[in-house]
């Protein structure tokens, strides 16, 4: 195996096993040429860095067919109002230009003033990026990385922030990207972006965060080390519940901002908890084997007590679960969900039924496995008459 960035040999420490694209919801006829690929993972002691080994190519992940919109999700459509705020709160000040990585559909540039703040989205995906244009959104329907913003000559050095959510582990080469923030950002600008923690994947055993799109989980120690190779460094930090547990970073250029206690706080945090190193790893990785066998077996003594069970929320990172745990069609019923794109087809791998909401509601199971369960709080507010009638359950504790 070897390391992305540094180009060095590593040694994976685990595999997921065989694993289909995680977002690949596909119709029968399809079952016979699905693509699969061997999820495995392996860390960079140098960068502290955990990383698959594997993936397919990111066409073939974000494209046309992208079954996710950021504006679904009341939850992620407050989290992104939050984000924006605490934007303009700490580095609002002389912000003219903006621009975000993976933009989606626009949910979180929509809330900046356009007239007071030009901001620029860059979304591969041409269905979700078509829905951020008709907001009148300036968004490129390519990749961003240094070959795709090198033409953008009147931009050059002129960005104030540059923002992503969730969208940096996906990007397999980093330091073409590294490259286009360098040539975009403003000498006293900033990159300010969240993605899902290491930590919180350790201590929830949150081995779902694992798939295709997470190309790496990032820590403090590995964000720093990275981008220290670029002439930047790691000024902040700041925790989010988003994504069953995310860190929001602020990166700038070497010396021109002062670091947050913060940064130096969770340094040490991470040392103490052996993220830094792969003795962490190896640690996790014991941890996904008794969660696995822990999960087949309730679901096994589910179904040897006659109950029906069902998924709820057909999530990309589900089927990391199913695919490793080895769960099909005649252990979960159906998955329900609320995405069209995704209601009709069926699980990648597994090939549960994806039904919709109102198949849920007519046909209602004894169990009810919770996929989405990083969106609890917003589905049990909405299920809240459920939730004593039912047996809930998921891979991680509720």
């Amino acid at each position: 195996m070897i390391c992305k960035i540094t180009k060095k040999k590593i040694k994976p420490f685990m595999s997921f096993g065989k694993m289909p694209i995680a977002n690949g919801f596909l119709k029968k006829n399809e079952f016979k040429k699905e693509f699969f690929f061997n999820l495995e993972v392996g860390f960079s002691n140098k960068l502290s860095l955990f990383q698959i080994n594997d993936h397919p190519k990111p066409e073939q992940m974000f494209n046309k067919n992208y079954p996710f919109f950021t504006g679904s999700s009341k939850g992620m459509v407050n989290h992104f109002k939050e984000y924006s705020n605490w934007i303009k709160k700490y580095y609002g000040k002389g912000l003219k230009n903006l621009l975000e990585i993976g933009s989606n559909d626009g949910t979180f540039l929509k809330n900046f003033n356009k007239k007071k703040i030009k901001v620029i989205g860059f979304e591969p995906s041409s269905n979700v990026a078509n829905i951020s244009k008709k907001k009148g959104i300036k968004t490129y329907n390519s990749f961003f990385n240094y070959k795709n913003v090198k033409n953008l000559k009147s931009l050059h050095k002129k960005i104030n922030i540059i923002t992503a959510a969730n969208v940096i582990c996906h990007v397999p080469d980093l330091k073409n990207l590294i490259k286009g923030i360098d040539f975009l950002l403003s000498d006293n600008g900033c990159f300010i972006f969240e993605e899902p923690y290491l930590g919180s994947m350790y201590d929830k055993v949150s081995y779902d965060q694992i798939y295709d799109e997470h190309i790496y989980i990032f820590s403090a120690h590995s964000i720093k080390k990275i981008f220290e190779l670029f002439n930047f460094e790691l000024i902040d930090v700041i925790p989010q519940y988003t994504h069953g547990g995310s860190m929001r970073y602020v990166i700038s250029r070497k010396g021109k901002k002062k670091i947050n206690l913060s940064v130096e706080k969770l340094l040490k945090k991470e040392k103490t908890k052996n993220i830094d190193n792969i003795k962490g790893c190896l640690k996790f990785k014991k941890k996904c084997e008794k969660s696995k066998k822990d999960l087949i077996g309730k679901i096994n003594q589910l179904k040897k007590n006659k109950k029906i069970i069902a998924g709820y929320g057909a999530t990309s990172k589900s089927t990391t679960i199913l695919n490793y745990c080895g769960i099909n069609h005649k252990k979960i019923e159906f998955i329900c969900d609320t995405t069209p794109k995704k209601i009709g087809k069926f699980s990648p791998g597994t090939h549960i039924p994806i039904v919709s909401m109102k198949h849920f509601y007519s046909n209602l199971p004894d169990a009810i496995f919770l996929f989405a369960w990083n969106h609890k709080k917003e589905i049990f507010i909405k299920e809240k008459k459920l939730l004593k009638k039912k047996n809930w359950f998921a891979h991680v504790r509720l």
